[in-house]
């Protein structure tokens, strides 16, 4: 969650530049250092260390095996200098001696080249394994080559879903080996769309497999509906539509009339009490007795946590915000809840993108732009309004629901991810470790063209 001054441009602007609020000087160059044993080598040079040991392996026999560990620099502990003294009489061998102390200096100098090239080898496969493989010649395979081992995974396709969400959705729940895969097999293909819905699928299945699963109606789950945590309601009507073979207009329409279900007025909209979870639905359900249903269970839940009635509205409004910004990542949640009621408590804007977005009616992403941050005119926007937004943005689960009544002990009042794959999330006190961390994700999203999926 950046703070006002943050600009977004600057963190996955062109390679290279910094964020305007990082104008510190660069620190003077350093003196690189060396290795302690040869000091024309530097430590940062694996194969510079190799070649010196080499060099000094070559003029004393080898007493026993160099050992190389992965990963690190060639050690000398497997170098043991010999006994004779510079100065030390030669035994008498006749015209034949030097011509053999000869032969196995050369011997001695040959296998140590083939020890330094084996340590940088070792080196570069440890490091750079891909590099080496493509190299080579050998690269990894990234796809399955059937269609499927038999075990069962419900893939979620939710409307707006695009190639690299659905990559994603693939990967996360097993069905193809990596994310690029299938990403890479949709830029192939782009005439290839999807329908919301839930679709069975297999583990393990090519991308080839897997998209053309997905195309094939009979693999779509009717009469049973997961909802992910934190599904705008927007999202939830295309879902419910699927798995009722229902025109999405009629759930649209039955959700209009938000107070009949038993969800409070000033709530301004049904958004927020679908709770997500597994429904199975009889055949014929009406949208109105799936809606009724998931109101329901979000109320069954509320009261279930301790939440009175009275702060039904105030607790949904600041779950969902928690429950967007955490994602799946329910460990972060009560953190998360600390810092928005931290920033409260002390007069601040809440600052989330999250609602931003919701206002601009993007459910699918986080990320904002200068021009949406500054629109007073977005009831949820919480860069420009004080206090919480107009309403939920999206329909929190358990554990963003406890998080937001059981927020935890500290004074935080800054956080943001830094691997969106994980949720792996940095909260700070200061705008300084702010910034810092906020570095730490440009650096994440930069890193590979999956990475950067997560970050658009």
């Amino acid at each position: 969650m950046p703070d006002e001054n943050t600009n977004w441009d600057d963190i996955f602007g062109p390679a290279g530049a910094q964020p305007t609020r990082q104008a510190t000087p660069e620190a003077p160059a350093s003196v690189e250092p060396v290795s302690p044993q040869f000091p024309t080598a530097r430590l940062s040079d694996p194969f510079a260390v190799a070649a010196a040991e080499a060099t000094a392996t070559a003029a004393v026999p080898i007493q026993s095996e160099v050992q190389i560990r992965p990963g690190q620099p060639p050690r000398g502990a497997g170098l043991v200098p010999s006994n004779r003294r510079d100065g030390g009489r030669r035994g008498s061998r006749g015209p034949g001696a030097p011509r053999s102390k000869r032969w196995i200096g050369w011997l001695v100098a040959v296998t140590a080249i083939f020890a330094m090239i084996g340590g940088a080898g070792i080196w570069a496969w440890t490091n750079h394994e891909d590099k080496v493989r493509e190299i080579l010649g050998w690269e990894i395979p990234n796809d399955f080559a059937g269609s499927g081992n038999g075990v069962e995974a419900i893939v979620i396709i939710q409307s707006g879903d695009i190639g690299s969400d659905v990559a994603k959705e693939l990967y996360n729940k097993g069905v193809t080996m990596t994310f690029d895969a299938t990403y890479n097999y949709l830029l192939a293909n782009p005439e290839i769309s999807f329908q919301p819905g839930n679709y069975s699928l297999q583990q393990e299945m090519s991308a080839e497999s897997a998209v053309a699963a997905l195309q094939n109606p009979a693999n779509k789950i009717l009469n049973s509906v997961t909802i992910p945590e934190g599904t705008a309601a927007v999202d939830v009507y295309a879902l419910l539509a699927s798995a009722l073979e229902l025109p999405v207009e009629d759930i649209q329409a039955a959700a209009k009339d938000y107070t009949s279900y038993g969800v409070p007025k000033e709530a301004h909209s049904i958004e927020g009490f679908l709770f997500p979870a597994t429904y199975d639905f009889d055949p014929g359900t009406t949208a109105e007795e799936a809606l009724q249903r998931l109101v329901s269970e979000a109320i069954t839940r509320l009261d279930a946590a301790g939440v009175e009635p009275k702060d039904r509205v105030k607790t949904v409004i600041l779950a969902s915000i928690i429950q967007r910004e955490a994602g799946q990542n329910s460990t972060d949640m009560a953190k998360i809840g600390r810092v928005f009621l931290n920033r409260l408590d002390q007069g601040m804007h809440l600052e989330s993108d999250a609602t931003v977005a919701y206002g601009t009616g993007n459910t699918h992403t986080v990320w904002t732009t200068d021009a949406e941050r500054a629109d007073k005119s977005n009831k949820w926007n919480t860069y420009a309004n004080a206090g919480l937004p107009y309403g939920p943005i999206g329909n929190p689960g358990d554990a963003a629901i406890d998080g937001a009544i059981h927020p935890a002990d500290g004074d935080w009042l800054f956080f943001v991810p830094i691997n969106l794959k994980t949720g792996e999330t940095v909260f700070s006190v200061t705008a300084d470790e702010h910034y810092a961390a906020v570095e730490q994700l440009r650096a994440w999203c930069r890193a590979s063209s999956e990475n950067a999926a997560y970050c658009a």
